[in-house]
This record gives C-alpha cells, sequence and structure tokens, in this order.
C-alpha cells in the first residue's frame, strides 16, 4: 500500500513518525513522510522517502514549539503568536497539497497536519486516519491538555474540549478554502471536516501510552490508545564515544534539555544547569538543543559535565540517574521507557499536563515551570529537585514500573495491524 505520512512541527512533533513509518516498511508497504526539510536526513536513513513540507517549524511558535502561546505571553502578543501560527499553517498547506499524488492510498496525519488532510483525502477519494501524539478528543476526565493542568470538572472539561477545538477550526480557516480552491473542492469550514470524520469514524490511532493517560471512558468508539512510536535509529547505533568515555569516568550523570525550547535562551540556562549540577553535587550531561544550551570553556575542561548535540533518547537516557526536560509527550515517555526519574520544567502548550501525570504517578518530581528558572533562587530549586530525584529510590521505583509496562507495548505495530485489516 503506498501510504503518505505527514507530520509538521517541531523534532518531538515529527520524530515519531519516523519509528512507525519504518514499522509500515516492514510490513511491505511503500511509505512516505512529508515534513520539514531538517529531518530529511532521518526520515531518509530510516528508509522512507522524503517528501517536504516547506512551512518553518520554528515560525509562530513560541520558543520554537507548542500548539499555543506561552503562558506568560500578554493579550498582544497572543494575537501576534496567531497570526503567525496562521500564516506557518497557510504555507503547510500548500506543501501538504504537492506532497500527496494520485498514487496515494492512505493519508497518515499528526495533529497539526490533520484538519489540512482531510481535503486531500476527499480531493483524491483515499481513507485519511489521525495519529495525535496526545488526547485532544473532549472528555470529561480533564481539561484539553494544551489548556494546563486544572481540572474544571467533568461538564467543564468537556465544555473547554469543544471550545478548543472551535479555536482550532477558525485558525485553520483560511489555509483550508485556499487547499479546498486548489483542489476544485467545494466550500467546507474546518468544523465541517471535522464533523464528517467523526461522523465517519476512521480509526483516531493515539500514539502515547495508558501508563500515562488511561483511555477515557466517555470517549466514543473509534478512540483507540496503542502506544507509544519511538524515534527511528539504526539498530547498530551506538553513543559517540566521547558520550561512553564520560559515562565510564565517573557515576551516572543527570541529563538536562530542553529540546526545541528556549531558543536564544542557552547561555543563561546552561550557567544555570551547571550551578544546580554542582551543588547538588552530581555529574551532568547537557544536550545543547535549540536552545543552544552552552556552558563557559572553564566547565568544558572539567570532567563533571560534558554538552552534547543530538543523540537518541533511547540510547542515552538508560546510562542516566535523572533526566531534566521540558517534558514534551515524547521525551517524558522516554524517560519512563529509560526507568529513571525525570525532573519536569514544562514550558506551554501540552508539556504542564505531561509534567503532571509524571509527578502523579510517583516518576518524577514536583514540576518547575519554566519560568520560574529566571527566578533569584532557581538555581538551589533546580538543585533540590535534582538531589531528590536521584536520592529517592521511589522515583525511580516508579520509573522502573512504568517502563516494565511499556516494555511489553508496541504502539507500532498496534498501528501496522489496523493498516492490514485495511487491506484485507
Amino acid at each position: 500500500m503506498k501510504i503518505v505520512i505527514a507530520a509538521a512541527g517541531s523534532y518531538g512533533d515529527v520524530a515519531p513518525y519516523t519509528g512507525l513509518g519504518a514499522r509500515l516498511r516492514e510490513a511491505g508497504h511503500d511509505v512516505a513522510l512529508a515534513t520539514h526539510d531538517a529531518y530529511a536526513p532521518l526520515v531518509r536513513t530510516a528508509g522512507m522517502e522524503f517528501r517536504r513540507l516547506p512551512a518553518d517549524p520554528r515560525a509562530g511558535r513560541p520558543d520554537g514549539d507548542g500548539d499555543g502561546p506561552a503562558p506568560e505571553a500578554s493579550p498582544g502578543d497572543r494575537r501576534a503568536l496567531l497570526r503567525k501560527a496562521a500564516a506557518f499553517i497557510r504555507e503547510l498547506g500548500t506543501g501538504l497539497a504537492d506532497a500527496t499524488t494520485d498514487s496515494t492510498e492512505l493519508l497518515l496525519l499528526s495533529t497539526t497536519t490533520a484538519p489540512l488532510g482531510r481535503s486531500l483525502a476527499e480531493a483524491y477519494g483515499i481513507p485519511c486516519w489521525d495519529l495525535p501524539l496526545h488526547p485532544n478528543a473532549p472528555t470529561g476526565d480533564f481539561a484539553p491538555p494544551v489548556s494546563g493542568t486544572r481540572s474544571l470538572g467533568r461538564w467543564g472539561n468537556r465544555a473547554v474540549g469543544r471550545l478548543s477545538h472551535r479555536v482550532v477550526d477558525r485558525l485553520y480557516a483560511d489555509a483550508s478554502r485556499e487547499l479546498r480552491t486548489r483542489l476544485d473542492l467545494p466550500p467546507a469550514t474546518p468544523r465541517t471536516l471535522r464533523r464528517r470524520a467523526e461522523a465517519a469514524g476512521p480509526p483516531v490511532l493515539h500514539g502515547f501510552s495508558e501508563v500515562l493517560v488511561p483511555r477515557p471512558e466517555d470517549w466514543p468508539g473509534g478512540l483507540d490508545i496503542v502506544g507509544n512510536w519511538w524515534p527511528w535509529h539504526a539498530p547498530e547505533a551506538q553513543l559517540p564515544s566521547s558520550v561512553q568515555d564520560f559515562l565510564a569516568a565517573g557515576p551516572p550523570p543527570v541529563f538536562i534539555g530542553f529540546g526545541s525550547m528556549a531558543g536564544g535562551a542557552g547561555e543563561r540556562l546552561g550557567a544555570l544547569a551547571v550551578a544546580a549540577l554542582r551543588r547538588a553535587k552530581v555529574r551532568g550531561v547537557l544536550q545543547s538543543g535549540w536552545a543552544g544550551l552552552t556552558t563557559g570553556p572553564d566547565t568544558l575542561a572539567t570532567d563533571d559535565i560534558l554538552t552534547i548535540g543530538e543523540v537518541p533518547h533511547a540510547l542515552l537516557f538508560p546510562h542516566m540517574s535523572a533526566v531534566v526536560h521540558h517534558c514534551g509527550a515524547g521525551t517524558a515517555a522516554a524517560g519512563l521507557r529509560a526507568a529513571v526519574p525525570t525532573v519536569p520544567v514544562p514550558v506551554t502548550a501540552d508539556q504542564p499536563f505531561w509534567a503532571a501525570r509524571l509527578a502523579a504517578m510517583g516518576a518524577a518530581t514536583a514540576p518547575i515551570p519554566f519560568r520560574d528558572l529566571a527566578a533569584e533562587h532557581a538555581a538551589d530549586r533546580l538543585a533540590d529537585a535534582l538531589t531528590r530525584a536521584t536520592a529517592d529510590p521511589a522515583h525511580r521505583a516508579r520509573a522502573r514500573s512504568a517502563a516494565g509496562r511499556l516494555a511489553v507495548e508496541d504502539g507500532a505495530g498496534a498501528v501496522a495491524e489496523a493498516v492490514a485489516r485495511l487491506t484485507a
């Protein structure tokens, strides 16, 4: 079957689909992944065809990531961010149209691409499935992940969930109209397209684990949680020799990285991380990420802190004593999979949701909101969290228990089985 996966955004929005695509290829399908140029090498080394999406994932996104404004944004900032997001989406629509051809037989869509992909599926007369990385269907169990962690009660949570859908519908309105005109389709709003999809009932397969989010009982049929899709890496891949040497030189270090968050704040965050690591008397691995996390030359010359670039979490995290990160969905799951405690530092969008989930299950310390890292005693607060994460055996025990449950899940295999049923 000729399958196109369309995913847009930061590394965490795209990388899980490389593992999924590789599994579908193993099942005999012809798979292309449409995404941004930055991820072309990863897509190709995973054995898939790369199809370009032109939009810049850093444009219109606070700190380079997330689905909405940063928590501290003013009303004026929010309007500016929404305008940038709308421009990003309009450019994305053009790329999606170019990436889909009349030979495509199935579209698999991320949260960002789904509102536009439905029109492409209509134009080509092919099925399309939503494959989100976080729960976005309204439920009474919790408010939408992008709205924060506060519950408004069952009625309120569902109401906010429906409202969030309407906000997304408005955000995609111009891009959807332009795309449907290009495809010679009759006018239809994103809301209409979403409701048609809900009524038709194609499978919605969520790429996260019930270890963190049990399936809400009030979800309708067809909404399934299948387990994580892990970013692809070569089976023979190993850690860089510099990392292996560092690990061998002392006790397990703490990982600190903020992924695609905090662009331009690398020097400040690096200094803060070094101060916290030394006050907690633990070694550290700093991942530069989009922030450009870095330390001074004097720090790089010591043997207690190592700065690295991109290294697969699946290879690195099992060697850590704890992991400090922004709590994107994939990174949060990767920490659990490695059976190590987390110190969550959520920035925006769904990150506070995942941070709260980790803390509630006991596999993480209490979250430290990213904005609090600018406070006067931030290094002391982070150092205290590092001490608790590395010294309290309960955190590691809870993480180890979760890792055992994750190990028996096969999210990519579940999608492959669903595709097999479609073609039977």
